[in-house]
């Protein structure tokens, strides 16, 4: 290939002109039972077929009440009980 000016132009509106193909990344989530499909997992990313990407552990199950712990301030957690005392006396008096 000649390194003349004209040719280099030519030669990249020719690599412009081609179609490029973009492929859609799919990401799924995998419970990794052992070891073996951890391993056969990296074996699958080292063939450039897939990339692993490591989360952290999902912790086990947390009650709502520390899951929701603190986020109400006090002064809104008293107003609740207030009304919520209210309620309940207007219930036991409707009965």
């Amino acid at each position: 290939m000649n390194d003349s000016p004209k040719n280099m132009i030519t030669y990249a509106s020719s690599i412009w002109r081609k179609k490029i193909n973009f492929r859609q990344v799919k990401i799924v989530t995998v419970e990794i039972k052992n070891d073996l499909a951890l391993s056969l997992l990296h074996n699958l990313e080292s063939m450039n077929i897939l990339k692993v990407i490591e989360n952290k552990i999902v912790p086990g199950k947390q009650k709502l009440s520390e899951r929701f712990s603190g986020c109400l301030s006090n002064e809104r957690t008293d107003e609740l009980q207030k009304e919520l005392t209210q309620m309940r006396n207007e219930l036991e008096r409707d009965i």
